[in-house]
């Protein structure tokens, strides 16, 4: 009888094994260091195997940890601050951007990731400016890092539709030395729980001998540059006023499309353009819920998939998108396309459920690991309770509505059990390595300075948001 660290047995799991959502019955996962070693029958476990921790998870489904390939979690100490307006960056979050001190970002940054985790996010895709609270602050949670430091030369105001961008190259090159100098310190960290990668803010806000230095420095890292990539009319009036063509076809003509490039959004990408980025090699992240505040649009994730390329699910940002929940999004993304295409089989359960687990781990680079339960990848997983209102009841036959009830029905506190490399961060929904309610409690004394300090921008921008206060509709 072998000896390991940790057995969870469940009535059923979703594997995301082959095509589909690879489910088993009445199965044990056995894990030894950080590593899925086996998965067996639960009634020929005690043959085989002794733990020194056994969860019996009587009435869960098991399935690999989500994965949130787009966060800025600094953003989240302006929380519903930019929503219900055009021009968000300029007239919505930009007074608020400009007041909010780093301190206070760095405040806000962690109780994004604990909304994140206790909703089953075990991957977290941050890119952000700084990116030490958001590090440091991972590596005290548990969970995995996938995350990006912000490459920008564009210089930091509100500019007016239609103003092209100032360039200062020295806050360019500062910014990618800082990218280098955080792969240095974290790539690779605790047995290769954290990943750092390349950030160019996007095509628009660096110049193209920038962005081919950031690709050469990424490939001989051996890592991914993770890039806002035609997120808006704005960034392509930027590009084709700069260089007269469209980003996409910007970036294919400077040999910018391949397997390095994570492209996150393709707000204003058609079909054609999606699918060329898709051909390359590329890998895709959309957040649709994000977008479909800040927009109104539905990014083309659909055709970028039917080109044969993988798409990952990213929350973005709390002033845009106000959570940080990835079953959130995996009901929007399948929602949206269902409307946007008229067809209710658009886009099913299944699918979404890939997105935010093995799919995305194809886009990002890291299906190697995880993504799936399997034998020899890392132990990154959660369990969900189906025993709560929003999953019952449950059919197994004909049928089996565990994953429609997940995508459609699960607000995310379904969520009592996360592990990532083979380590307990959640049990019985409490994060076991931070105190939640020490973190969540410095929130509130930043509003008031915030506020007072974005005042007079917010008033004079005289957005939708500044009419609302004024009409009291807020």
């Amino acid at each position: 009888m072998k000896k390991v660290d940790l057995i969870v047995t469940a009535p059923h799991i979703y594997t995301m094994k082959g095509e589909g959502v690879g489910y088993e019955e009445k199965k044990a996962l056995v894990v030894d260091g950080s590593k899925i070693i086996d998965i067996v029958d639960i009634d020929k476990l005690s043959d085989q195997y002794e733990a020194e921790e056994q969860l019996d998870m009587s009435h869960h489904i098991l399935l690999p940890g989500f994965i949130d390939a787009h966060m800025h979690t600094s953003c989240n100490i302006m929380r519903g601050l930019a929503q219900d307006t055009n021009n968000w960056m300029m007239y919505g979050l930009q007074p608020f951007d400009n007041a909010a001190t780093q301190a206070e970002k760095d405040i806000g940054c962690p109780v994004a990731l604990i909304e994140a985790a206790k909703a089953g996010t075990t991957t977290m895709g941050d890119y952000e400016a700084n990116m030490d609270a958001s590090c440091n602050f991972i590596a005290k949670l548990g969970t995995r890092g996938n995350v990006t430091l912000m490459i920008r030369s564009a210089k930091r105001k509100v500019y007016k539709p239609g103003e092209l961008y100032e360039f200062d190259d020295t806050m360019g090159e500062a910014s990618l030395n800082a990218n280098i100098a955080l792969y240095d310190k974290w790539h690779g960290y605790d047995g290769g729980r954290m990943k750092v990668l390349f950030g160019p803010q996007g095509a628009d806000f660096v110049s193209p001998e920038l962005l081919l230095k950031i690709q050469k420095i990424a490939k001989e890292r051996h890592t991914k540059i993770h890039m806002h990539t035609q997120q808006g009319d704005r960034e392509t009036y930027q590009i084709e006023q700069r260089y007269g063509k469209r980003p996409t076809q910007f970036l294919q003509d400077l040999d910018f499309l391949d397997s390095t490039l994570i492209a996150v959004h393709l707000t204003d990408c058609t079909d054609e353009e999606a699918q060329i980025i898709a051909r390359s090699g590329a890998g895709m992240i959309v957040c649709p819920g994000s977008i479909g505040i800040i927009d109104g649009i539905v990014p083309p994730s659909t055709a970028f998939q039917e080109a044969g390329g993988k798409v990952a699910l990213g929350s973005d940002q709390a002033p845009g998108n106000n959570c940080h929940n990835i079953i959130s999004e995996m009901k929007s993304v399948a929602l949206f396309n269902k409307i946007k295409y008229t067809n209710p089989e658009v886009l099913p359960a299944w699918r979404a459920l890939r997105m935010a687990t093995i799919e995305g781990a194809q886009a990002l680079g890291l299906d190697d690991t995880i993504g799936s339960l399997e034998v020899g990848k890392c132990a990154d997983f959660i369990a969900i309770d189906y025993m709560h209102p929003s999953m019952l009841p449950i059919y197994t036959y004909p049928m089996r509505n565990m994953v429609p009830n997940i995508v459609y029905s699960a607000r995310g506190e379904e969520v009592v059990l996360s592990v990532v490399n083979g380590k307990i961060v959640m049990k019985d929904r409490k994060l076991v390595n931070v105190d939640e309610m020490e973190y969540m409690s410095k929130m509130n004394d930043c509003p008031d300075d915030i506020g007072k300090r974005a005042a007079d921008e917010f008033f004079a921008i005289n957005g939708t948001n500044a009419q609302f206060m004024r009409e009291e509709k807020l």
